[in-house]
Order: structure tokens, then C-alpha cells, then sequence
């Protein structure tokens, strides 16, 4: 069985603030609760003037207390800009309030610029090398306390907040497959190295405590309409702010405009059928093919849908198209395997 959930990243939209983004997320997470979805994300940014999701432990809370049953969690944390102790008592804290629920998914990208990377000021000598050396102290963190331990988390010992590893590249998966952790990649804007890293996982996994089998979650591009053209129409906001990002001049999300790609320059063109590769744009029918196409080629375990879109109405419909495709698919979501 396929799971199907749901990366959020807080858009701020041109004309709007970001007490209106978080309010925005709140109802679609209540919304995805209702169609079924297996989980909600949200991703760590900074200097980002189009997304709210900054202090992204608070915005789990933040939704976690507006929903029952669906897990929150990180997609992801980027650890280098946190002391892994930190982290284990704000997610301990979390998966206390809310237990059972909380995931936390981590990345060893600082998610901003260079100079915003020295504002945040937790070292300024580290390394993103540090990484799994991190991963494992934060682990240990979330961990039972063991005798004679002198620095613990509290709250956070023995919650054993569930771990993922997230990734562009092969790093993240050899990583994941040799600490045999669950795998997001990041393939709605990333997918070069998609068939490549999934080879990697699988084939080095070490099974683990956590997991006894890989297990993967694919980031995938959605927006869903009532036709296929009112859908490549919207999806022209989300192509703005991924161009407007690669170009150097983030900002919040632009109102969809017509025929956007005959405007970017042919390695701006490049970039856009790339991500396309992940995505689903179209109405129920072409969604619906769109994720079957894609679980077929990937054998994914989970999807994690993306779908940025200016009008919050039609960012709603979208998900929930998204929803009646899953059930078209007849792929309920999957039972919640032990540790994830």
C-alpha cells in the first residue's frame, strides 16, 4: 500500500502576511485530516519572505493542537543550524503533548543564504560533515536515558520521537541505509539524483530497531483542478517562486499568470520539465494517472504532495482531488508501520 501525506511550506502570499499563512495551514491540515492523508509536514526555512515556517517546531504545535489524529512532524529540521539537545527537548516536548504523532524528519542543508546561516549563530565553524555525528547524538537524546548519563532531555528521554532522513543526493541515503532510518527524498525539486539514491537506500539498508525494511517517501509535485487547463494555469505561481528562488530573488507567492513558460529562458525551461518529472497537474483523471505513473516507476512507500497555490480555496480543492485520486487508486492509506 501507497501512503499519501502532505509537505506544507507555509506560503505567504503577495498581498497577505504570514498570521494568514499560519491560519491557512491550520484549516488544511484539519481538511487533510478529513480526506485521509497519513501526515503533515513543514519545512524549515529562514530569510525566506514567502514562507512562514521559521520557527517550525512551533508551527507542529501549531497545528498538532488544531487535529487528532494525523501525525505532524518536520520536513525537515535542518540540524546544522541546532544544537541536537535543543532539538530533542523541543520534540520531546511535542511528542509528549501529542503522543504518537510527532515525526521529525531532518536535513543536513542550512535552508538559507550564507549570511543568514551566520545569524542563526550556532557555530560558526561547523560543518554539514557533522551531520551524522548529530543525527546519532540527537537519537541517543530521544533515547531511553542510560546509567551514568549526565546530559539528558527533558521532556524528550524515552519518547524515541521517530527519525527520518531527508535528502537530495546519495549522502542522505547512504546515511539512512546505514543507520536503517525511513527515507524522504526530495524529489518535487530535486529529482536528478532520484533513481540513484533510491538504488543506494535499498541496497545498503541495515536493518535496525527502528526499521526492518526500507521504507521511502518521495516528495511529488500536485496541482489538481476541475480541468487540466484551469490546473497548468494555477500551477504557474509555484513555477514563479521556483524560478524567482533559482534566480536569487525569493519572495512571496505570486498570483498564477498566463503562459509563464514561454517567458523563461531555455535553461529556465530545463529546470521546469525537470521538476515536471515529479508531478501531477491536471484534472482527477490525469492525477490519477500521474501518481499511479509514478508509484510504478519509483515504488515508493509514501508520497508527500506538494502543492503550492495562491487562491487558499484552490490549494484546498487541489488536496482534495488529491484525496478522491488516492481513493480512485484504491490505495488506502497504509497501516503505520512500528517506529514511523
Amino acid at each position: 500500500m501507497t501512503a499519501f501525506s502532505i509537505l506544507d511550506l507555509v506560503p505567504i502570499t503577495q498581498g497577505s502576511n504570514s498570521a494568514a499563512a499560519l491560519e491557512r495551514t491550520k484549516n488544511l491540515a484539519i481538511a487533510a485530516e478529513q480526506w485521509g492523508y497519513n501526515r503533515y509536514w513543514v519545512a524549515e526555512h529562514h530569510n525566506m519572505p514567502g514562507i512562514a515556517s521559521s520557527a517550525t517546531a512551533v508551527v507542529i504545535g501549531h497545528i498538532a493542537g488544531a487535529t487528532q489524529t494525523i501525525r505532524v512532524g518536520s520536513g525537515g529540521i535542518m540540524l546544522p543550524n541546532h544544537a541536537p539537545l535543543m532539538v530533542a527537548e523541543q520534540f520531546g516536548t511535542l511528542a509528549t503533548l501529542y503522543p504518537n504523532r510527532i515525526d521529525l524528519g531532518l536535513g543536513r542543508a542550512p535552508g538559507t543564504d550564507g549570511l543568514t546561516m551566520q545569524a542563526l549563530r550556532r557555530n560558526l565553524n561547523g560543518n554539514v560533515e557533522d551531520f551524522p555525528r548529530d543525527v546519532v547524538e540527537l537519537q541517543h537524546y530521544l533515547n531511553d536515558v542510560q546509567p551514568g548519563q549526565r546530559v539528558s532531555a527533558t521532556p524528550g528521554s524515552g519518547t524515541k520521537v521517530p527519525l527520518w532522513i531527508l535528502g537530495s543526493s546519495l549522502f542522505g541515503a547512504q546515511l539512512a541505509a546505514m543507520l536503517g532510518l525511513p527515507f524522504a527524498f526530495a524529489s518535487h525539486f530535486a529529482p536528478t539524483y532520484l533513481t540513484a539514491a533510491l538504488e543506494t537506500y535499498r541496497a545498503q539498508f541495515k536493518p535496525s530497531e527502528t526499521l526492518k525494511a526500507p521504507y521511502v517517501m518521495l516528495g511529488f509535485n500536485l496541482c489538481a483542478a476541475e480541468s487540466d487547463a484551469k490546473a497548468q494555469y494555477l500551477r504557474s505561481s509555484s513555477l514563479q517562486s521556483f524560478v524567482n528562488l533559482r534566480r536569487g530573488t525569493p519572495g512571496p507567492l505570486p498570483p498564477p499568470i498566463e503562459d509563464f513558460e514561454t517567458q523563461l529562458s531555455p535553461a529556465e525551461q530545463q529546470m521546469v520539465k525537470e521538476i515536471g518529472r515529479c508531478s501531477t497537474v491536471g484534472d482527477l483523471d490525469t492525477v490519477t494517472d500521474g501518481f499511479a505513473r509514478f508509484i510504478e516507476e519509483t515504488g515508493a512507500d509514501e508520497l508527500m504532495l506538494v502543492s503550492s497555490i495562491f487562491d487558499p480555496e484552490r490549494r484546498l480543492r487541489s488536496y482534495e482531488i488529491g484525496a478522491l485520486a488516492m481513493e480512485r487508486l484504491n490505495l488506502p492509506q497504509a497501516e503505520p508501520i512500528a517506529g514511523i
